[in-house]
């Protein structure tokens, strides 16, 4: 959420806009595992925290992100790999429910594997 007295947060916002509105579809998905990456680690911090509003919007951001990463996939022509990329997401969007309802910081390191190796391969493709 948007804090109004927080200038660095409208400046990183808007940046993030900026990027988004321009970026090809590549770089959208580098965006949003990047995105989820860091968000992951917000989330883990909350939990350790008991922060349990925040954590559940995090875990909320998280799921968004990894449901718009799965939308972008094309099922039809992708391929084994996006149908593995497909099978990925879901296990993430799985085990991101059974961390929060646990609220189990632990949960998360799988998670944060799975993207960090899509990522980098994302990264190989460019």
């Amino acid at each position: 959420m948007l804090n109004e007295n927080d200038p660095f947060s409208a400046y990183r916002h808007t940046t993030i806009d900026a990027r988004a509105a321009a970026a090809n579809p590549h770089e959208m998905v580098r965006m949003l595992l990047d995105g989820l990456l860091d968000e992951l680690e917000r989330t883990s911090g909350f939990m350790q925290r008991r922060s349990f509003e925040q954590k559940g919007g995090s875990i909320n951001k998280c799921l968004n992100i990894v449901h718009g990463l799965d939308s972008m996939l094309d099922l039809d022509n992708g391929g084994e790999v996006a149908a593995n990329l497909n099978k990925l997401y879901d296990y993430c969007s799985r085990q991101l429910v059974t961390a929060s309802v646990e609220n189990n910081p632990q949960a998360l390191t799988p998670i944060i594997k799975v993207i960090s190796d899509v990522r980098a391969g994302w990264a190989n493709l460019n």
